[in-house]
């Protein structure tokens, strides 16, 4: 939302304005767009209204905050509690007003970055996409009208308010897809050289399946030797004596053993042991083993052929985070440098920040800097104190700018377990 939409309150300021002053009513100015007063006292009181739960709204109002103070005296106190000072009450909703002022200007300023940024590479949404996502979202979350009116309502937010956020995220997603697009080429030859390098990531060990009796005495342990040694079942013998729950509840069997998974002890007696035979008692903090080994599963490797497409996945998560990274600082200094504010609502964001900011995390959390960790110093959706629909997935709640895909690609059907599949390294 920029000053196109607030025309009426600054049009004198800005005939007034020139450079990179912020013209009066507004409390920021990126490039050549502001973000007026009236834009900002909106979402702050959709912040407070986000923080009251549903109750009264108290917008905090500086520098006496009289209306603040008052209604924060209303509330009810806990029994016992005594009458607070005013100036305590005062110097309560000052702290509010800091932080929730910090968050509303983080969101209004990179709100202004992304649409900015959209425009540049001729990234559009149109009013259909919104709606039809709006709507989807909106049944989704709110099955009843009525549910969707009750949060509206607690919620203190305009539908006008979610279907911005709601295009701001798109606009994200499709500057994602526009920053990385074409900066990834995967080759033969790259898939070769990384199984080549990981070639045991992609190999299973030795593996066993068990049954298995655990007591808490070896004189229990012996018992149930005994009984399986005239024909009773595992399971029969786990359920009347082990105290292993997990194997217990599965008949007694453990499957998928590999060296190096259980104590030491139990550990060298397992593949030591010969299969379908009885073996122990074995000793171990947790109690006695009685064990026979139903399968042997012989170690494999997976060829290159059965890893491809697992392996071309990943290099191009690997390749397509590093494109995003690389825009990610771009974009930030760019925008940061044409971004100026009112003496009393500079942030990390702005670059006329106050020096103990401007190294600074924002308000909300985050990375420092204000960016959200792996975006374009986009908004989060909202500031801390507008709240997100209750219900999972509700419209009007976008996660933020173009997003890294995720750094570790899903493996295809048949590809090995999370012991074999190759893990991508930590971001950069």
């Amino acid at each position: 939302m920029t000053s196109r939409l607030f025309f009426a309150f600054a049009v004198t300021a800005v005939v007034a304005g020139c450079g990179n002053s912020v013209p009066a009513n507004s409390v920021a100015k990126v490039g050549d767009s502001t973000i007026t007063k009236a834009e900002f006292d909106r979402w702050l009181k959709n912040a407070a209204s986000g923080q009251s739960q549903g109750g009264a709204v108290a917008v905090p109002d500086p520098p006496d905050f009289t209306k603040c103070v008052a209604a924060q005296k209303k509330q009810s106190q806990p029994q016992g509690a005594g009458k607070r000072p005013d100036a305590q009450v005062k110097k309560q909703c000052k702290q509010q007003y800091d932080q929730l002022k910090g968050e509303v200007m983080q969101f209004l300023i990179q709100a202004e970055w992304v649409q900015q940024e959209a425009a540049a590479r001729d990234v559009k949404v149109s009013d259909a996409e919104v709606k039809k996502s709006f709507e989807d979202q909106k049944k989704r979350a709110f099955p009843k009208p009525a549910d969707y009116q009750k949060f509206l309502k607690e919620s203190g937010m305009a539908e006008e308010d979610i279907l911005f956020r709601v295009k701001l995220d798109q606009l994200q997603t499709k500057l994602t897809k526009k920053v990385t697009e074409g900066k990834v080429k995967i080759t033969d030859a790259d898939i070769k050289a990384y199984y080549e390098k990981n070639r045991k990531r992609f190999a299973q060990p030795e593996r066993r399946d068990l049954n298995v009796v655990l007591t808490k005495t070896e004189a229990k342990a012996k018992e149930a030797k005994a009984e399986l040694d005239d024909d009773k079942s595992f399971k029969e013998i786990a359920k009347r004596f082990s105290i292993d729950e997990a194997s217990k509840a599965q008949g007694g069997k453990l499957p998928d053993v590999s060296k190096g998974q259980q104590e030491k002890a139990f550990d060298k007696a397992i593949f030591a042991a010969k299969a379908g035979e009885l073996e122990g008692p074995v000793k171990t903090q947790f109690g006695f083993y009685v064990f026979e080994i139903a399968k042997v599963k012989p170690a494999s490797q997976q060829t290159l052929v059965q890893t491809r497409e697992t392996i071309r996945n990943l290099l191009r998560s690997q390749r397509e985070q590093k494109a995003l990274d690389s825009f990610v600082k771009d974009f930030r200094e760019k925008y940061k440098e044409k971004t100026n504010c009112s003496k009393d609502f500079r942030v990390a964001e702005c670059k006329n920040a106050p020096k103990d900011e401007s190294g600074a995390g924002p308000a909300s959390g985050g990375a420092p800097g204000g960016a959200p960790q792996g975006a374009p110093g986009a908004p989060q959706g909202a500031p801390q104190g507008t709240p997100q629909a209750p219900p999972q997935g509700a419209p009007g709640a976008p996660q933020g700018a173009p997003q890294a895909p995720p750094p570790q690609a899903t493996p295809p059907q048949g590809a090995p377990p999370s012991g074999g599949a190759p893990q991508a390294p930590p971001s950069p």
